[in-house]
């Protein structure tokens, strides 16, 4: 059975591609599947830097688009035979990724630039400790002319039939106290280091962006101690957040925080498909 074509609309108008809606209500969402952006590849990391750009920069995120179809195309041309390669067309695709990732590598730097300092504050604020927390971006085209590179990596990328060199192969090193976290963290510094970058990135799109943007908390208190939670939930509980929302399964504790806090809330509890709403 053929699938059917996935439509999305505002008010009423269907968007002739999906990316014209990214940005138009920004959103910052925290799980525990954050934890990835730590522990797996370096593809997790670029799609992190990527979605937390591409909220306030359109110029960035069609850039990316058309920079990743370049380099498909040209992934495409080097799995052919080497009798059927046209190096008129490689080149094409060559200089269609030298022109954008010039342009992404730029960005991703001024953002991380801009965004250490105020995810440090976060993470400190959040683990009161001194414990450092930054961040090293690793690209190839600090130290390269992109277009040169391509070129001359030519011969490796058609016998291994990818491209080897490029802003795709990015790498955000995420250090604590100068050393991989990912290596040396405890579960509540592994924890705190994501949740910190989720509410820079709030803060970062609060100060780019029109709207204020809506963030969601989905169960990420487990193995957080009582203390993180507690400073985690006061941040978020400042005017400069605006609306959230905040799932968790653990109702006593959460309770006795909030009264603490004794800020304006509402408790919806979800138990077999039901929901009860408390004041």
């Amino acid at each position: 059975r053929r699938r059917q074509k996935k439509q999305f609309k505002r008010n009423k108008k269907e968007y002739e591609k999906l990316s014209d809606h990214i940005g138009f209500i920004p959103l910052v969402m925290i799980s525990p599947a954050d934890i990835e952006i730590i522990q797996g590849g370096s593809e997790e990391r670029r799609k992190f830097m990527d979605m937390a750009i591409s909220q306030f920069d359109k110029a960035y995120m069609h850039a990316l688009i058309r920079y990743n179809n370049a380099l498909q195309q040209r992934n495409a041309t080097l799995k052919m035979d080497d009798n059927e390669i046209d190096f008129t067309l490689l080149e094409l695709w060559e200089d269609q990724m030298a022109g954008e990732g010039e342009l992404i590598f730029e960005k991703r730097q001024a953002f991380v630039k801009e965004f250490i300092p105020v995810f440090d504050e976060f993470y400190k604020r959040i683990s009161l400790s001194n414990e450092k927390a930054t961040f090293d971006y690793v690209s190839q085209l600090r130290e390269n002319n992109f277009r040169e590179a391509l070129r001359q990596t030519r011969r490796r990328d058609i016998a291994v039939g990818h491209t080897t060199t490029g802003i795709h192969r990015d790498e955000l090193e995420m250090l604590l106290d100068g050393f991989p976290i990912k290596k040396v963290g405890s579960q509540g510094q592994n924890k705190t280091y994501f949740v910190s970058m989720k509410l820079a990135q709030f803060h970062y799109l609060l100060k780019t962006g029109k709207r204020t943007p809506i963030l969601l908390l989905d169960d990420i208190f487990d193995r957080l101690d009582a203390y993180r939670v507690e400073e985690i939930v006061k941040l978020v509980s400042s005017n400069e957040f605006g609306q959230i929302f905040i799932s968790d399964t653990n109702r006593g504790s959460f309770d006795k925080i909030l009264e603490r806090i004794n800020n304006s809330h509402h408790i919806y509890s979800v138990k077999d498909g039901e929901i009860t709403v408390y004041a």
